[in-house]
C-alpha cells in the first residue's frame, strides 16, 4: 500500500515538476541572453590600437580606457560603453570627428576630447552622433574650435553634466555651436556647461526635449531654437552673451525659471513664437554696447516680434536699456504679474490696438509707477500706462529726451490724460501692483 501510494503521488505531481523544471531551464536561458546582450567588460591596455579594440568588441561590452591620449578619428558602430574614468583623452587630430557614433545605446563618459576639426560645412565636431537612438552622453570635457556634441536624427538621448569650450580667439562667426540638435526627440540636455563657442545650445527642428540647468557664457546667443515644438527651457543661465534666448520660429516652449544677464542685444527674443509659457525668468542687466545707447539699437529685456497667444507672467525685467518691446502684431498675449524695475525705458510699443496688461485684477509692478492705494489692497487705484504719445514722441526724436521734465512736456500729459479721446491706442495695466510679488520656484 505504501509503494502504491508513492507511486500515485509521483504520477499526480511529475506535471508540476515537469512545469517547474521548464520555467527553471527558460530562467536560465534568459540569465544566460542577459549575460551576452551586456557583453563583458575590459581594460583597455595603454599601447592598444583603440579603433580595433572597438571594431574587435562585441555588442553590449564595455571599455574601460587607460589614463592615456589616443589620436585619431574613432567610429563606434556596434553598442558600447566607452569610459575614460576621467583620465583619458581623446586628440582628433586637427581634422573630421573626434568620435563618431552610428549605432544605438552608445554610451560615452569621462573622455577629455579635444583637437577635432573646424570646417562648419562638414560639421567638423568633437562627439557626432547621427540617425541612432538611446545615445548616452555623460561627464565628458571637449575643448575645440567646431561643433562640441552633434546629434541629428536622435531619438533619445541624455547630455549630462558635460563641458564645452570653444576658442576665444576666433569670430563668433566661424565657431562652432557647444551643443548642436537637430531633428531631435526626446533629449534630455542637463546640467551642461558650454562656454566661447558660437551658441551654446542650438536646436532646430527638434521636438519634446528638455533643457534644464545649463550654464551657458560667453557666447553669441545662449539657448538658440528653431522650428521646435513642445520643449521645456527650464533653469538654465546665459551670462556675457548677446543675446540669452532667441526663440524663433517654435510653438508650445515652457520657458520657466531661466536667467539671463550682462546680455548686449537681447535678453529674452521671441520671433513667430506662439502658444507658450514664459514665468519665473529673472531678465536684468540687458545694455547695448553703445552707451547711451542709439534709437533702436537698446539692449532689450524681452522683444516680441509676431508673437500671439503667449502667457508672459511672473517674470522680472530690469537694469536694462528698454524693459519689453512689442512689434509686428504681438497680439492676444496674457501680460500680467511681471516686475518692470528701473528700465531706461520700461515699454515700447506701437499698435492701433489697446493692450491691456493685467489678468483678473492682477497688474505687474512698475518701479516707475507713481499712484495711490488709498484702500491698501496692493493695487494701484488709477490704470498705469508705460507708453503715452509722448513716450513714442521720444522714441521718434530720441534728441527731445531733454525735454522730458520740462514744464511743457508735462502739460502735454496732462493734456493727454483729460482728453482720452486725442490718445492712441498703446499698453493699458488697469491693476498696477503696488509692490513686487515673489517669482515662482516651480514655473
Amino acid at each position: 500500500m505504501v509503494a502504491l501510494a508513492t507511486i500515485r503521488f509521483r504520477v499526480e505531481n511529475s506535471g508540476e515538476i515537469m512545469r517547474n523544471l521548464s520555467a527553471l531551464i527558460r530562467l536560465c536561458v534568459c540569465l544566460l541572453c542577459v549575460n551576452t546582450a551586456f557583453g563583458k567588460t575590459f581594460m583597455v591596455p595603454l599601447e592598444a590600437n583603440l579603433q580595433e579594440v572597438i571594431d574587435q568588441s562585441n555588442a553590449g561590452d564595455i571599455l574601460i580606457l587607460p589614463a592615456t591620449t589616443f589620436i585619431g578619428n574613432f567610429i563606434i558602430d556596434k553598442m558600447l560603453v566607452l569610459d575614460g574614468m576621467n583620465k583619458t583623452v581623446i586628440d582628433g587630430s586637427g581634422r573630421g570627428n573626434a568620435i563618431e557614433v552610428t549605432a544605438s545605446h552608445v554610451e560615452l563618459k569621462g573622455l577629455t576630447i579635444r583637437n577635432w576639426g573646424y570646417d562648419l560645412t562638414a560639421t567638423d565636431s568633437g562627439i557626432k552622433v547621427k540617425h541612432t537612438e538611446h545615445i548616452t552622453l555623460v561627464d565628458n570635457r571637449l575643448q575645440g574650435d567646431g561643433f562640441g556634441i552633434y546629434l541629428e536624427s536622435v531619438q533619445t538621448a541624455t547630455v549630462l553634466r558635460n563641458q564645452v569650450q570653444g576658442n576665444s580667439e576666433m569670430r563668433a562667426a566661424d565657431r562652432g555651436n557647444g551643443i548642436h540638435l537637430t531633428n531631435v526627440v526626446d533629449a534630455a540636455v542637463v546640467d551642461n556647461v558650454v562656454s566661447q563657442t558660437r551658441d551654446g545650445l542650438y536646436i532646430i527642428n527638434s521636438q519634446q526635449n528638455v533643457l534644464r540647468n545649463n550654464r551657458l557664457s560667453d557666447l553669441r546667443f545662449g539657448i538658440h531654437y528653431m522650428y521646435s515644438y513642445n520643449n521645456e527651457i527650464s533653469e538654465n543661465s546665459s551670462l556675457n552673451v548677446k543675446v540669452g534666448y532667441a526663440l524663433m520660429s517654435s510653438n508650445n516652449l515652457k520657458v520657466v525659471n531661466n536667467r539671463a544677464e550682462n546680455c548686449e542685444d537681447y535678453g529674452l527674443l521671441l520671433n513667430f513664437v506662439n502658444k507658450s509659457q514664459f514665468s519665473g525668468n529673472t531678465i536684468l542687466k540687458i545694455r547695448s554696447s553703445m552707451q547711451p545707447a542709439v534709437s533702436g539699437d537698446e539692449g532689450k529685456a524681452l522683444f516680441v516680434y509676431n508673437s500671439t497667444n503667449n502667457e508672459i507672467h511672473a517674470n522680472r525685467f530690469a537694469n536694462s536699456d528698454m524693459g519689453i518691446h512689442l512689434t509686428a502684431g504681438s497680439e492676444q498675449n496674457k501680460v500680467y504679474n511681471n516686475q518692470f524695475v528701473d528700465n531706461e525705458i520700461q515699454v515700447k510699443y506701437v499698435s492701433s490696438r489697446l493692450q491691456e496688461w493685467s489678468e483678473q485684477g492682477v497688474g505687474n509692478y512698475w518701479s516707475n509707477y507713481v499712484g495711490w492705494d488709498l484702500d491698501n489692497d496692493g493695487v494701484g487705484d488709477s490704470a498705469f500706462e508705460p507708453n503715452d504719445d509722448i513716450d513714442k514722441l521720444f522714441w521718434k526724436y530720441p534728441e527731445s529726451k531733454v525735454l522730458m521734465d520740462s514744464p511743457a512736456v508735462l502739460l502735454l500729459r496732462w493734456v493727454q490724460r483729460s482728453f482720452p479721446v486725442l490718445k492712441s491706442p498703446g499698453v493699458k495695466d488697469s491693476f498696477p501692483l503696488i509692490r513686487p510679488q515673489e517669482l515662482p520656484i516651480d514655473g
